[in-house]
């Protein structure tokens, strides 16, 4: 029987080498991981702004990561924080730029960027704001991270760009509302569609929705035959938007039912309080709740109900 040759074991360990290194360059290759090598802070901060540039922004977020990773106690690594959610933003994922940030603002609250970051997260929830049919959690949250903004920072310029859409998104969420409203009262629910309209009026009165939502419930009230709450919306409609055509639409839905004649002698009363009002002290002659002072419409919606 031949024997078999015996190798040598220089040549066993070179191919168990050979066989180690085949595996490891097997698994580099099917590998998505990024592996940076260690660099100088503001080394990789500039790269990161490079592909930045380069609307590169998953990559541009990596490395503004990797900035923290190799340099946490660095100033590059606190910019790198708010620029890395910026690229975030920019790429639409907003929940990771949301959770950026908040991490920001936790770590960094008295940081010059501070405002930005606020106003960067408002904004994370302001992109999403959807069609009124549709949730309007996202506009809940932009109207909360706006006006906690706006409180905190009130002289920055963020706060000033914030207020703006601070309208917007009022007038967005009393959409909302009419949208309900309308469709209970096409259907003949009628509380429920006064109550929604009710709460425009009351929590959103600095928005384009207001007439509508007097005339609205001027149809609401003369359905369940409340003739006394429907003037008196009516004379608040009247006093207050008297060119408005959901005024004239009131107005002749008055007139159809025979209520003009109520109807001016409630406005009438309108006028001659508003007039006493601005002699006591203008248009802030009252308070609310919160201590702030009322608007004219305020007042008269007050004084009616």
């Amino acid at each position: 029987m031949t024997p078999h040759p015996i190798r040598p074991f220089t040549a066993v360990l070179a191919l168990i080498a050979c066989l180690g290194l085949g595996s490891l360059l097997g698994a580099c290759e099917t590998s998505d991981e990024i592996i940076y090598a260690e660099q100088p802070a503001e080394s990789i901060y500039n790269e990161a702004m490079s592909e930045l540039m380069y609307d590169n922004y998953l990559t541009a977020a990596g490395l503004f990561d990797e900035v923290e990773r190799q340099h946490p106690y660095s100033i590059w690594a606190t910019k790198g924080q708010i620029m890395a959610a910026f690229a975030r933003y920019k790429k639409n994922e907003y929940d990771e730029a949301i959770i950026g940030l908040d991490r920001f603002i936790q770590l960094h609250p008295g940081h010059v960027d501070a405002p930005y970051a606020y106003y960067l997260k408002a904004l994370c929830y302001y992109e999403r704001i959807t069609d009124v049919s549709r949730d309007q959690k996202n506009t809940e949250l932009a109207l909360e991270a706006f006006e906690d903004l706006v409180v905190r920072f009130p002289d920055s310029k963020y706060a000033e760009d914030a207020i703006p859409r601070l309208d917007l998104i009022l007038d967005h969420l009393a959409g909302k509302d009419m949208t309900i409203g309308r469709y209970y009262l096409q259907r003949e629910h009628y509380l429920a569609a006064i109550n929604r309209f009710r709460s425009v009026i009351e929590d959103y009165e600095r928005t384009t929705h207001i007439p509508e939502a007097l005339h609205r419930l001027v149809e609401g009230y003369l359905s369940l035959g409340m003739v006394s709450e429907a003037r008196k919306t009516a004379a608040v409609l009247g006093y207050n938007y008297p060119n408005n055509p959901w005024y004239w639409d009131t107005y002749a839905l008055l007139e159809d039912n025979d209520l003009l004649e109520s109807h001016e002698t409630f406005k009438s009363e309108v006028e001659r309080r508003s007039v006493f009002a601005a002699k006591e002290g203008g248009e802030g002659g009252e308070e609310g709740e919160d201590g702030e002072d009322k608007s004219y419409f305020s007042q008269v919606w007050d004084w009616m109900f």
